[in-house]
């Protein structure tokens, strides 16, 4: 068993695990999406990123770029959250929460792309 490929893979699904719960839930009802959970998401999602470099395949590039798409629209949606909550003086509305949970969804189209595309790597590797 290859260790490298088992932590490559524990994070990818980890960063597609963490953005379904934070993206489940009434869109526009910031009670069913915790911030702790975007932080976790985002976090992981960097992480998967810099795993992903290196790989000089082209299933790595487009590997790669999927991970820097979850990652700008994690990380735009985790801005949008800080201003409503810290400098909007109308605090988080639910509009702003249906802008940072549709985000979140885009990113997930792009981690659910990963594993597609690792699932189908792992499926046509040869021993």
């Amino acid at each position: 068993m290859n260790m490298e490929k088992v932590i490559f893979g524990f994070f990818i699904v980890l960063a597609l695990t963490l953005n379904f719960g934070f993206f489940i839930g009434d869109i526009d009802n910031p009670q069913h999406h915790h911030v702790f959970e975007l932080f976790a998401a985002v976090v992981v999602s960097l992480i998967s990123t810099l795993l992903k470099f290196g790989d000089r395949t082209h299933l790595g590039a487009i590997l790669l770029a999927t991970s820097l798409v979850a990652d700008l629209q994690l990380i735009i949606a985790a801005l949008i959250w800080g201003w409503a909550e810290h400098v909007n003086p109308g605090g988080m509305t639910p509009e702003i929460m249906v802008s940072i949970v549709s985000l979140s969804g885009g990113a997930l189209l792009a981690n659910i792309t990963s594993v597609v595309l690792l699932v189908a790597e792992t499926i046509t590797m040869r021993r």
